[in-house]
């Protein structure tokens, strides 16, 4: 049976009118009531007519999504909780997944989704020219990675801060050799990488712990890379007592590493990931919590806002909260254990 507009309304405890303003970016309704409605338009299945909407609007009722990896664990939440957004105020979803620098300079000169799109979601960082490339396109813009650029709404968080919080933890509990597993920046200008990585040297440096460059190895964002990445790590003559990885999927790597050498987590060595993966809490990982469900939910919701008032602005940045969670797999150094 077909859910109606009236039926979203009646389960939320609103008017339909509240509806409407709340699916597609309205103002006048508060945030809370905002991320109710979307949840009750969610669970109920419910549509917007595309039909109505287009011939009332003028508009192709689509949505661009630019994605790097979009089987990521990171990249597909966010884009699952845009894309709910996206459909409960009727629009569909035009995806792009742009995995290899080929398809990336194939798209980029190409530019398929011209006059095919109301709106663009790039969760991957354009240089200067595929920024120009994407600005040309003369529609909203808005990101969930990097930094704050001209044109574009971006809705992040701190990685730096993150990153801080996690070594400072390490720290406090001793620990002075301390690895980072990392994922390179390159070709995909990812600054999540870098940022993340000054974190980790803030804090050694604040400590009076001198970087070696030996306690860093590159996992790649997943959970193989991890691995390898711990394994290496393992093999230097005075290994770490603890491991700051840049992500859980790499952490679940490094717990994969430890076992496998008969290493105990984390009384011989201790493990902080970064994300607050949905498996993070079934593994005792700590880790640093990132909303990223939320952030794709809020930049869906602040592109249909753009296209609701075109003339309010065309960036915006909007900073999400992140929190450290303590979990099993950090403790002080073993006596025992070289530190």
């Amino acid at each position: 049976m077909t859910v109606s507009i009236t039926d979203v309304a009646r389960a939320a405890g609103v008017s339909a009118s509240t509806v409407s303003r709340a699916l597609r970016g309205r103002p006048g309704v508060s945030e809370e009531m905002r991320a109710r409605i979307g949840e009750v338009a969610a669970e109920l299945g419910y549509t917007a007519s595309r039909s109505a909407s287009s011939l009332a609007s003028g508009r192709t009722l689509t949505i661009g999504v630019v994605v790097p990896y979009v089987g990521r664990w990171f990249f597909g939440t966010v884009l699952d909780s845009a894309e709910k957004v996206f459909s409960a105020a009727g629009y569909d979803v035009l995806l792009y997944n742009l995995g290899s620098p080929e398809a990336r300079k194939r798209f980029f000169t190409k530019l398929p989704i011209r006059k095919r799109v109301d709106a663009v979601l790039s969760l991957l960082i354009p240089d200067q020219e595929e920024t120009a490339a994407l600005r040309s396109l003369d529609v909203p813009l808005a990101t969930t990675v990097g930094g704050a650029r001209p044109g574009f709404t971006v809705v992040g968080i701190d990685d730096r801060s993150g990153a801080e919080s996690a070594v400072r933890h390490l720290v406090n509990l001793g620990h002075r050799r301390i690895g980072m597993i990392s994922g390179a920046s390159e070709p995909l200008h990812w600054t999540t990488p870098l940022d993340r990585r000054q974190g980790y040297l803030d804090v050694l440096a604040d400590a009076g712990i001198e970087p070696d460059p030996t306690l860093e190895a590159d996992g790649g964002y997943t959970v193989e890379g991890g691995e390898r990445a711990m394994t290496e790590l393992l093999a230097l003559r005075h290994p770490p007592t603890a491991v700051f990885a840049q992500s859980d999927e790499m952490a679940m790597g490094a717990l994969r590493a430890l076992r496998r050498h008969r290493l105990r987590v984390p009384e011989d060595v201790s493990v902080v990931g970064f994300d607050d993966h949905e498996l993070s809490e079934v593994v005792g990982l700590t880790t640093v919590a990132q909303p990223v469900a939320a952030q794709g939910r809020e930049a869906a919701r602040l592109l249909l806002a753009r296209l609701e008032e075109p003339d309010a602005g065309s960036s915006r940045s909007v900073e999400m909260p992140i929190r450290f969670v303590l979990r099993e797999t950090t403790a002080p150094p073993h006596t025992g254990r070289r530190r």
